[in-house]
């Protein structure tokens, strides 16, 4: 069986190189209605690099002018260096460039890939503290946590150049 996109390393990042745009949607609660915020993802080849960069707001006041590394692109392993001494690892998989880290009491889970014509871009905001632990600590029954899901972000950007 083959998936598409499965095997696009030769393409990536090269064919996500341009300037996206979209509007985020971003979940906060069961039953609350989304905030709507518009995004630009711009991608583009510096000698040994690619720009990352993320604008978010309707003017486009908030700018992160951050950068994708590689690391070890056979094995899938890049970095997001927001410039500023964080440096997130990323890791190509199954067509995706995804990662997770935490910061103060959330971890974050990101996830960016092509869908058809689009950039699909979502994030997960997951407490980092356990809202509960179940299990008997056992082999048949090990330790278990579970964290509470804080929000959800999604935004399917088209390419503008």
């Amino acid at each position: 069986m083959s998936l598409p996109g499965y095997s696009q390393t030769d393409s990536f990042p090269h064919s996500w190189k341009g300037n996206w745009k979209g509007e985020l949607f971003w979940y906060q609660g069961a039953g609350k209605e989304p905030k709507k915020v518009m995004m630009q993802l711009r991608i583009d080849k510096l000698d040994s690099n690619y720009t990352w960069q993320l604008i978010y707001g309707d003017n486009g006041s908030d700018v992160r002018p951050y950068k994708l590394l590689p690391v070890d692109t056979a094995k899938g392993h890049w970095r997001i260096d927001e410039n500023n001494g964080i440096i997130i690892d990323m890791y190509w998989l199954a067509g995706r460039l995804s990662g997770a880290f935490t910061v103060g009491q959330a971890t974050i889970v990101t996830s960016y890939r092509l869908e058809e014509d689009k950039l699909v871009a979502e994030f997960y905001n997951i407490s980092a503290k356990p809202v509960s632990t179940t299990g008997q600590g056992t082999t048949e029954s090990p330790t278990v946590n579970s964290y509470g899901l804080r929000s959800y972000q999604r935004a399917a950007l088209h390419r503008v150049n």
